[in-house]
């Protein structure tokens, strides 16, 4: 797809959202579907709850609804070469260089997978059910996540709405592991304030699965990279490549064994092309959770307090890359605390 042709998908694609948002009041008093009546209703308690216990932004951003009538809002594209965990990446005016190509059609999606798959990438194609415009328009609450278990429905919300605290243009992973570990603390302190013990039990249950996978993930993301790094001939690499991924795929069907619930992961581990996972799928995952522990450490140091939680991130936010991922691995590992940059460091950046 020609670089017109792209950018006038991505607007007319959000224009379209636009157009179908309607004030979630109206759609509570207009709509003949009580279930979704009921939900938008719980989502103005998420959404107050966002801005009044969790600091994020007071503004119209998931206070309409739009019904988009298909599963995902948009489709994202992973790339990253045949021995390698890092990613394509591809830059907009106002995004930035992100790790991902976001398409409006899925059929644009895999048009644009094949293309760089014939080139000898590995690609992941990934359905994504919500996404932030940063607060430059009011994202509505979307069809594509509304009938979510109520605690996935906050963690939605909380998420996106992080975004519009803090994003930094070029950092794919911390922008995503940032709003990750937001929506983690926020679905907490939600749970908590509702009282509700199956609601709890739900989520405790989901986030258990979401974080055997990552284990898995990352267990293999190891051995693939200590694979890519060796000196040894392609083919060995691509032996070793193999394994890793053997391996992985052996423990996911053994702890399946403890926690059927992981079954749900059973479409990632196919692989789109039915082949299995890969290193773009691999991708696709640590963009989202990479510096979640460094961000769990911050929030730590920092008494739970999201406000200086929040002030001490944009501080971060502020310094070249390279200072950032050193003082993300510090915090990671328990290490000093974030000093502010200096003038001459914000300046420089």
């Amino acid at each position: 797809m020609e670089a017109a042709d792209y950018y006038w998908q991505g607007a007319s694609g959000q224009m379209d959202i636009l157009a179908r948002a309607k004030p979630i009041g109206e759609v509570i008093d207009a709509s003949p579907d009580p279930a979704l009546r009921q939900r938008l209703a719980r989502v103005q308690h998420i959404r107050a709850f966002a801005s009044h216990d969790l600091g994020l932004p007071d503004n119209a951003s998931y206070t309409s609804y739009a019904d988009l009538e298909r599963r995902y809002v948009v489709w994202n594209v992973f790339a990253a070469p045949e021995f390698s965990l890092t990613p394509r990446e591809w830059c907009f005016p106002i995004a930035g260089c992100v790790s991902y190509r976001g398409y409006f059609s899925e059929v644009a999606a895999r048009d644009e997978a094949a293309r760089l798959a014939a080139q000898g990438d590995d690609v992941w194609v990934g359905g994504v059910p919500a996404y932030s415009t940063l607060g430059y328009f009011d994202d509505p609450v979307l069809s594509t996540f509304v009938r979510w278990p109520e605690s996935e429905v906050a963690r939605m919300v909380f998420h996106e709405l992080a975004h519009q605290v803090v994003y930094v243009k070029d950092d794919t992973q911390f922008n995503e592991s940032f709003a990750a570990a937001v929506e983690e603390v926020g679905v907490r302190r939600w749970l908590d304030a509702q009282g509700d013990a199956q609601q709890a039990a739900h989520h405790a249950r989901a986030q258990r699965l979401r974080d055997r996978f990552r284990v898995l993930v990352a267990d293999a993301r190891e051995r693939l990279a200590a694979a890519y790094a060796s000196d040894a001939p392609d083919p060995v690499k691509r032996e070793r490549k193999a394994a890793a991924f053997a391996a992985m795929r052996a423990g996911y069907d053994e702890a399946k064994v403890g926690l059927p619930g992981l079954a749900g992961y059973e479409r990632w581990f196919a692989g789109d092309d039915g082949r299995g996972p890969n290193n773009a799928s691999m991708v696709s995952v640590a963009l989202y959770v990479g510096e979640v522990p460094a961000f769990r450490a911050m929030l730590a140091e920092e008494g739970g307090d999201l406000p200086r939680f929040y002030a001490r991130v944009k501080a971060l936010a502020a310094l070249p890359k390279s200072e950032r991922d050193a003082a993300l691995a510090r915090a990671a590992d328990g290490g000093e605390r974030l000093a502010p940059p200096s003038a001459t460091t914000a300046r420089t950046r």
